[in-house]
């Protein structure tokens, strides 16, 4: 940071300079890190889970094999949850459930860390702001108190100053980071929903039933009569599936 950029920051926040830059510095570094993650994973597409809702035939020991050297390459969460499901496909389904709901608590920590810590700095960054607030109306009554003469400007615009920039300054950081925190945290809720209802249907697609990846998505069904109807763009239904 530029020594004049910090001499005038620490001129309007006074002694709460450090407490308020290191919030803004914490929160940004999560912030990018959680996008980062998102992105990451909003790129990466299932397209194999696609192709294996158009079949309506349950899992064969050759569908299995050809399906884990298939995820092998792929790297999203779906993937390697699939990939850890068909590794456990001789294990009875209640144990499979289980195995696959630890994956899931995991994923799910993954998905939210850092977020809690983003949540408590939105939370303290006001009540530095208020901090900053009371100590620059001591300063401003202090002020005050030496002077015997008439009440000036001047005396009342360093501590006002100190106490308006504090509390400003613990807003700024505290509304994106909130925000932030709760979008966040909403779409790892989202994404480990998804991630639950795929792997269910995998899990009793494995156990033999026929339509059960079909199970909740009625836009497959539609999609399949698109695609037996050669008249129709086969390709653009089904990228409304991914």
């Amino acid at each position: 940071m530029p020594q004049s950029l910090y001499l005038q920051l620490s001129e309007q926040l006074g002694y709460l300079t450090w407490p308020l830059l290191g919030c803004a510095f914490i929160a940004s570094l999560i912030v990018l890190e959680r996008f980062a993650l998102i992105m990451n994973e909003l790129t990466k597409r299932d397209h194999w889970l696609t192709e294996l809702r158009q079949q309506t035939r349950s899992a064969t020991p050759d569908q299995r094999q050809q399906l884990i050297t298939q995820l092998s390459q792929g790297k999203s969460m779906l993937a390697k949850g699939t990939a850890l499901l068909l590794s456990h496909a001789d294990q009875p389904r209640t144990m499979r459930e289980e195995i696959v709901n630890l994956w899931l608590l995991k994923q799910k920590e993954k998905l939210s860390s850092g977020l809690k810590v983003l949540q408590i700095i939105g939370v303290i960054t006001p009540l530095l702001g208020l901090l900053g607030t009371v100590l620059g109306l001591i300063e401003m009554f202090s002020q005050l108190g030496l002077s015997d003469g008439p009440v000036t400007p001047s005396q009342l615009a360093t501590g006002l100053g100190l106490a308006m920039n504090t509390t400003a300054a613990g807003l700024i950081i505290a509304v994106p980071a909130i925000t932030l925190a709760n979008l966040m945290n909403l779409w790892a809720d989202k994404r480990c929903q998804k991630l639950a209802h795929a792997l269910n249907q995998l899990n009793l697609w494995l156990e033999g039933l026929d339509q059960a990846l079909t199970i909740g998505n009625e836009n497959v069904k539609q999609a399949q009569s698109v695609i037996s109807n050669p008249s129709t763009k086969t390709t653009v239904a089904m990228e409304s599936l991914s």
